[in-house]
């Protein structure tokens, strides 16, 4: 299958064909059956974080002990992931820097909510 540049936007969900439709943060090149893999994950997030907002209104429950928001974090893993993968070079490289192992990682942050 032949690849195609693309125009992603990770905040707002969208795959753009046309750089001037939109704002993007990141180029991706990507065959039709690699575009719906990542449309799929945009779909997931929007899922979860639907689900998350539900949640935000009942008091009394955590952070950590919500499968919605466990889903949205590994979904943005993945989507990160695939982003990085087929991105031109600046893509790969951005997303590498961004060091976002750290996504859902409760762990890492004291309870002054600083980073370790």
């Amino acid at each position: 299958m032949d690849r195609r540049k693309y125009y992603v936007s990770v905040q707002s969900g969208t795959i753009m064909e046309n750089q001037g439709d939109a704002a993007y943060e990141f180029e991706i090149e990507a065959t039709q059956d690699e575009l719906d893999q990542l449309q799929e994950l945009f779909e997931m997030k929007a899922e979860f974080d639907n689900g998350s907002f539900l949640r935000s209104h009942a008091a009394g429950v955590p952070y950590h002990i919500d499968p919605d928001n466990d889903g949205y974090d590994e979904t943005l893993r993945n989507i990160y992931a695939l982003i990085q993968k087929l991105g031109t070079r600046e893509t790969s490289n951005h997303i590498e820097c961004m060091d976002l192992a750290h996504i859902g990682d409760w762990n890492r942050h004291n309870e002054s909510g600083q980073s370790q």
